[in-house]
């Protein structure tokens, strides 16, 4: 059976979602067994029954085959009745279980047209990132509609489309990880992903919802060409971007633009030197989803942070957003200070001040900090331009960046090397300077 007709097989259990919607979420627990008893009985004749015949070969994977029994369908059929039965109560719960399940399940059907096709990796990504944003859109008007009895109810047009755009990248995100499986854990996160944006309840702006998705699908793409990411680095670095323009503004998502482009092109300038003396980028400079993340996990936080306080105190907003500021030009600093940095002679150990060899974790160079100050200062200036910060507020995003690259290097004398990897030392930097900035602007 081709894999297209099981993705498509696959893509009509999820409907069956969709009796959630119709239920009185009242009677709650009465409601939670009803609405997942459609995709319990799946799972239960996956598991139990399923052995031979026609639903067994449109199901079965080459493996299964032999073991007799559908785990693949039989373990994506309990997640989502874990899901669904969870979401009944609400209104926002129910679109977000709906919208993950069709997201992934949609997904997987534009994934296989492209390899049936004979098309390549990337158009498989980009089929399913297609395929799950159309769908998942569908699954959230229709479960909002049932929910509401009218059409969007309860999310905007445009809040459809973050919610499925959300999803449908972290749903790609997470298959590339996992090697293409739809293992329950995929289907679990995208759903606490969807519930998490949901639950946040922005208001998008229809130019910036399209501007933002316009620019971050074109960001991943040239980042993808041109060798400064990989799959799953590229769609950290979407998934990221698309967060900050969405729930902070324009002004975020420049800041977090400008540290992926400049800091890809540092990685790649002079790459066969730095390969040389032992300091240059694995995978060619092509920066993986663990890198992604590591230097961009603070200020994804900062960004939520920022959406959620809006709704509840909008004095800790300004914090959030310094905080953000201070964590990417930290991550600017330090990716300025070792690319450009580690291209000069006599690096000397942070701690001690002796001098180490090139490519020695916590070695610095008194041209590579200036690099490092530059970065932050970029940073800095582009916060003062699109938050509108005054000269004393810049300057903290400055210090931010100088005291987390700072950090980096002193744990990578101390630390790195041992049980603290590299990627651990890049989270801990970018938070030591978002924090410093935030901190500071709340006190002064």
């Amino acid at each position: 059976m081709s894999e297209l007709r099981r993705a498509v097989a696959f893509a009509v259990v999820g409907v069956l979602a969709l009796a959630a919607p119709e239920l009185d979420p009242r009677q709650t627990v009465t409601a939670a067994v009803l609405a997942a008893s459609p995709l319990l009985f799946v799972a239960g004749y996956a598991l139990l029954l399923g052995e031979d015949g026609p639903f067994f070969e449109l199901f079965a994977r080459s493996e299964e085959f032999e073991s007799g029994q559908l785990f693949g369908l039989g373990s994506f059929a309990l997640a989502a009745a874990a899901i669904v039965a969870f979401a009944v109560g609400t209104p926002l719960s129910i679109v977000a279980a709906v919208t993950a399940i069709f997201t992934l399940t949609g997904g997987r059907v534009g994934a296989a047209i492209a390899i049936e096709r004979g098309r390549g990796t990337f158009a498989s990504m980009l089929g399913f990132l297609v395929a799950a944003l159309a769908w998942g859109a569908v699954g959230a008007v229709a479960a909002d509609f049932l929910a509401e009895g009218t059409a969007f109810g309860a999310f905007a047009p445009t809040q459809v489309g973050f919610l499925a755009a959300a999803a449908a990248v972290t749903a790609a995100l997470l298959r590339d990880m996992f090697g293409g499986h739809d293992a329950p854990l995929i289907l679990v996160s995208v759903a606490l992903v969807v519930w998490l944006c949901a639950d946040l309840d922005p208001t998008v702006p229809p130019v910036r919802f399209v501007v933002g998705v316009a620019a971050t699908t074109l960001l991943g793409y040239v980042a993808y060409g041109l060798g400064t990411a990989s799959i799953a680095g590229m769609l950290t670095g979407v998934l990221l971007a698309l967060f900050a323009v969405v729930l902070g503004g324009y002004g975020w998502f420049a800041l977090l633009v400008t540290f992926f482009g400049l800091g890809a092109l540092a990685s790649k300038f002079r790459y066969d030197d730095k390969a040389e003396r032992g300091i240059a980028e694995a995978n060619d400079g092509a920066r993986g989803s663990g890198n992604v993340l590591a230097n961009s996990a603070v200020a994804l936080a900062a960004v939520v942070g920022y959406a959620a306080t809006m709704g509840v105190d909008a004095t800790l907003a300004p914090a959030f957003r310094l905080a953000f500021a201070g964590s990417v030009a930290t991550a600017l600093a330090d990716t300025f200070s070792s690319e450009f940095g580690g291209l000069f002679d006599n690096p000397r150990l942070i701690t001690t001040l002796g001098r180490v060899e090139p490519g020695t974790d916590g070695a610095v160079t008194w041209q590579g900090e200036l690099f490092g100050l530059l970065g932050a200062s970029l940073i800095a200036g582009l916060a003062a331009l699109g938050f509108g910060l005054d000269a004393p507020t810049t300057g903290l995003v400055v210090l931010g960046g100088v005291v987390g690259m700072t950090t980096d290097s002193l744990l990578g004398a101390t630390l790195e090397g041992g049980r603290v990897g590299n990627q651990t030392v890049n989270f801990l930097a970018t938070f030591s300077g978002g924090v410093t900035a935030g901190v500071l602007f709340m006190l002064l």
